[in-house]
């Protein structure tokens, strides 16, 4: 055996294949729970910790939530103290709406708050054998990409987000295909995108079907140039035929954090809602660009 593990060992340096850093001396181990590549949960314990989360979020008190003592806490894609998050904070929420996969033990949930300061929030909660293990939060405010809460309000409470008869439902593989096709979009023009119509995106508040049409489509231009939009990490709501992807926009350690939602109806696009926490344009109450501010969806 003994002689077995130093041939193994030795064939590892031969080919540039360092021991794991631990043996030699590196990082430490981080001190947050780790993230599980086959996680334990159920649906109803998922939509127990989301019901129990936004409880909490407007009482800016989550001691009611069965949080892991060693839990990671994210804001914005950086590392923050458990008592520094806006969690933390009571927020006066307008309209929240929550995703949740039982597969990969996540949830998402978007919530709109438009006074007394306005925020537009989505928090990803990872879950396993009944602990939460991660708390990651994508906090948007005023001066962030197309930002209107109160734009945001209006169009997320008059779209369908009621959970699906299982013959519209999508297969979360295509699901997953088609996201990844929209955001490749970005640095290839030339992917295969499901889209659909009707279809609205709201992007932070900007909206691309105002006028209610129904021959509407989401197909109203990517923005010209290479971006790449990488770190992506996927979540799955079969019964809500949607699909959550967190991830950086443009770069894999700077880039702005981003939350893109699409709703699957019958296998295409029927609703896209974004979070980018990028310096930009804002929008106006009635999801229109703001005077003066450069279409982003211009050609």
């Amino acid at each position: 055996m003994l002689k077995t593990l130093a041939c193994g060992a030795a064939a590892l340096a031969l080919i540039g294949v360092s021991a794991p850093a631990a043996a030699q001396g590196g990082p430490p181990a981080s001190p947050y729970a780790q993230r599980v590549d086959r996680p334990s949960c159920t649906l109803d314990e998922l939509k127990q910790i989301t019901a129990s989360f936004v409880a909490g979020q407007r009482a800016g008190d989550m001691s009611g939530l069965p949080l892991a003592e060693n839990a990671h806490y994210l804001e914005n894609m950086e590392t923050v103290d458990a008592a520094a998050g806006m969690w933390n904070t009571p927020l006066a929420i307008d309209y929240d709406m929550s995703l949740h996969d039982p597969v990969r033990c996540k949830t998402f949930t978007e919530m709109v708050v438009t006074a007394p300061v306005p925020y537009i929030i989505g928090t990803r909660l990872y879950v396993h054998e009944g602990k939460i293990i991660r708390v990651d939060s994508i906090v948007t405010r005023e001066g962030d990409w197309l930002f209107n809460a109160n734009a945001f309000l209006r169009y997320s409470r008059a779209e369908n987000w009621e959970p699906l008869h299982e013959y519209q439902r999508t297969d979360p593989a295509e699901m997953i295909r088609g996201a990844n096709a929209y955001l490749d979009g970005f640095s290839d023009k030339f992917t295969d995108i499901p889209w659909g119509i009707p279809c609205a995106r709201l992007e932070g508040g900007g909206y691309t079907n105002r006028d209610n049409r129904p021959d509407a489509s989401c197909e109203v231009g990517m923005p010209p140039g290479v971006l790449y939009l990488t770190n992506r990490d996927y979540l799955v709501d079969e019964e809500m035929g949607s699909i959550n992807v967190f991830m950086r926009f443009g770069s894999s350690e700077t880039g702005g954090p981003d939350s893109h939602t699409f709703r699957y109806i019958d296998g295409k696009f029927r609703l896209v809602h974004t979070l980018t926490v990028i310096p930009g344009p804002q929008a106006d109450d009635f999801g229109a660009m703001a005077r003066g501010a450069p279409d982003p969806n211009a050609d």
